[in-house]
């Protein structure tokens, strides 16, 4: 981890516009193939859901502004990796927050995802113990093909990513999903967004 320096940064500008706004965030919804990622799945005995969420974390931690965060004393930190927060949805349709540490081994990265599944299926807490920034927050709607998000505010200031992930939808012989995602604009523009969508596509027909 190490902080910004923003008088260098050629984005300084950008920072102190959208850093004053009440709710800085943007956000877009696209489809990604996911034929040949459910394929592994299915083939390699792996969660489709873990597939993806692992392709999902490959790909914003190689898109350095999605590791950016901005701290308590209004500076830039950037963070050297990234980790998942998924919500995971208990039997009794409750929910609870999770941090589920990144790994660049899709296996040991699914034992990390099934470690915080156990631990939330016996607990009725809503946060995970360890809640920090260097993370993005994940939703799963699979009972919905949407094709627009909107992340609830609380009102704080927030910089942390929020991303959603939809139905998955077989068309001819292809299987789509949307993903919608929410950035800070103080930190993130919509290149940063599109490289983003670039990098994870690729990574789900790994």
């Amino acid at each position: 981890m190490k902080i910004l320096d923003k008088h260098t940064w050629n984005r300084r500008s950008h920072f102190e516009f959208f850093n004053t706004f009440v709710d800085p965030y943007f956000g877009v919804t696209f489809s990604v193939d996911v034929t040949k990622a459910y394929e592994f799945s299915q083939e390699n005995k792996v969660s489709f859901f873990v597939n993806y969420l692992h392709a999902t974390m490959k790909a914003i931690n190689e898109v350095e502004n999605l590791k950016y965060r901005i701290n308590d004393a209004n500076e830039v930190v950037v963070f050297d990796t990234i980790h998942a927060s998924p919500t995971i949805l208990r039997p009794n349709k409750t929910f609870g927050f999770t941090f589920v540490n990144y790994d660049a081994d899709i296996f040991k990265f699914q034992t990390n995802f099934l470690n915080e599944k156990e631990r939330v299926f016996n607990s009725n807490e809503l946060f995970p113990p360890l809640n920090t920034m260097d993370c993005v927050h994940c939703s799963t709607l699979p009972w919905i093909n949407f094709t627009g998000h909107k992340e609830p505010f609380k009102g704080d200031k927030d910089s942390i990513p929020k991303l959603a992930f939809s139905k998955m939808e077989k068309i001819g012989s292809k299987r789509e999903m949307q993903i919608a995602i929410s950035v800070n604009h103080a930190l993130v523009d919509g290149y940063h967004v599109g490289l983003f969508n670039e990098k994870l596509q690729f990574h789900l027909n790994k």
